[in-house]
């Protein structure tokens, strides 16, 4: 199994396309060079259709970086990389919303 750090972004940058690439282009370098990290995803929303009534989610973007099990993540959580990648936090655009994080282990079901 491998274990998912989210970070959820509920609300909207004020320019979504400079957020997004400064993201892509400059903070990914900082979440790859954790240590033990095996991936990174971002995942953004798109124009969907689902004929079943269903309440969207509001997130402007969820981040996910994997890695092979709980002691990497904590590796990486206490790493100079991961201080980095916080520091780097407040060069970002201006992001007006609600930031989480999580940890999950994930179970494949099929």
């Amino acid at each position: 199994m491998t274990v998912s750090y989210f970070v959820r972004y509920q609300g909207k940058p004020n320019d979504p396309k400079a957020f997004l690439d400064y993201y892509r282009r400059t903070h990914a370098g900082f979440m790859q060079a954790f240590p033990r990290v095996r991936t990174a995803i971002l995942h953004h929303p798109i124009a969907w259709n689902d004929p079943v009534p269903v309440k969207p989610d509001a997130r402007f973007m969820l981040a996910q970086v994997m890695f092979d099990d709980a002691a990497s993540l904590n590796a990486a959580l206490q790493s100079e990389a991961r201080q980095r990648s916080r520091a780097d936090f407040k060069n970002m655009p201006s992001f007006a919303g609600e930031i989480t994080h999580q940890a999950c282990e994930a179970e494949i079901l099929f």
